[in-house]
């Protein structure tokens, strides 16, 4: 049975977006799963952390230095805040690099406040603010480390992106993925999300030291894998230490868990793509299968049910999550 997100208007149903889920226990094997475990799926960026990895392990992070939160923003889905900003412009100039080596296009943030901001003040969109900046910083790092041209960094014959992916195959156990364009231009993957599971398990486990490095990084620096009020932003500092997560476009998510029992990896994606129903779907799977403690529930219990109102600020329904035994 799939997990059903419930959206009302009133008592009455309006829509439902279906979820599904699994999780994969300390030995790789699936411990829960709703819907079809099998269900393949493009990753997006809930892929970063081991695009991450994959340039921790190459040498390239320690050749230039890069600090935790630098490692941080390389997994991020960034809101263009001023910190996320001036952190990749500290990790360009210890590249000698400059915005324009970007080839991953531009996009106003999606932080409200900010992208006001710069309308108003007449500033020019440039890649550095690009939700995927600190992802093709790293990419440039690996490509200067690995000695070739950064033309063309993001295309899927180069050597950056033949290195990740070999890293990817390598840790997944998996040799062959359908492959396809992400929405700043690298290659993204299509992966099962028991794979995608698997995946998040070994990060949990801390198999290897580059993901070590990721998830210490990502713990001690939640606010730059989002941003102020983001949700995986705020499930990490919740969790403080215990666990991680990363969203991917169309709603796909990847958790990594540390429990009394052993580290756990979760996969969920809202079939549809809508965004707006996937932190309930994550909080009310976590909380059904008593993974969170009363303090992180209590900390992330906003995201139990979603109150919908118009734009008078009347209460017009809400979104609520089932999950049935």
């Amino acid at each position: 049975m799939a997990i059903l997100c419930r959206v009302t208007r009133g008592d009455l149903t309006e829509s439902i977006h279906v979820a599904f889920a699994v999780v994969v226990d300390n030995t790789g094997n699936i411990m829960y799963s709703s819907g079809d475990p099998y269900y393949l799926t493009c990753i997006r960026s809930s892929l970063k952390p081991f695009q991450a990895a994959a340039v921790i392990k190459s040498g390239a992070v320690e050749k230039f230095k890069f600090e935790d939160k630098e490692i941080a923003l390389m997994c991020a889905s960034h809101q263009g805040e001023s910190f996320h900003v001036e952190t990749v412009r500290s990790m360009l100039k210890k590249l000698n690099f400059e915005e324009n080596n970007f080839e991953c296009g531009s996009h106003y943030p999606s932080k409200e406040d900010v992208k006001i901001d710069l309308i108003l003040n007449r500033k020019k969109i440039t890649p550095i603010y690009n939700n995927c900046s600190g992802k093709h910083t790293g990419m440039l790092a690996l490509a200067k480390y690995l000695k070739v041209d950064k033309k063309g960094y993001f295309n899927k014959d180069h050597a950056v992106q033949k290195y990740i992916l070999q890293y990817i195959k390598h840790l997944s156990g998996i040799d062959n993925f359908p492959l396809e364009i992400d929405g700043c231009s690298v290659p993204t993957l299509f992966m099962t999300l028991e794979d995608i599971a698997k995946l998040y398990q070994k990060l949990a486990e801390g198999s290897s030291d580059e993901l070590i490095k990721v998830f210490d990084a990502i713990s001690k620096y939640p606010e730059f894998i989002g941003g102020t009020n983001n949700f995986d932003s705020l499930f990490i500092e919740a969790l403080n230490g215990r666990g991680i997560t990363k969203i991917g476009a169309e709603s796909v998510r990847g958790i990594s868990l540390k429990t009394k029992k052993g580290p756990i990896g979760i996969a969920l994606k809202i079939l549809d793509g809508n965004n707006r129903a996937l932190p309930l779907a994550t909080i009310s799977l976590l909380k059904y299968l008593k993974l969170l403690d009363k303090l992180e529930l209590k900390k992330l219990d906003k995201f139990e049910t979603k109150i919908l109102k118009n734009h008078n600020g009347f209460k017009t329904g809400k979104i609520e999550v089932i999950i049935e035994d």
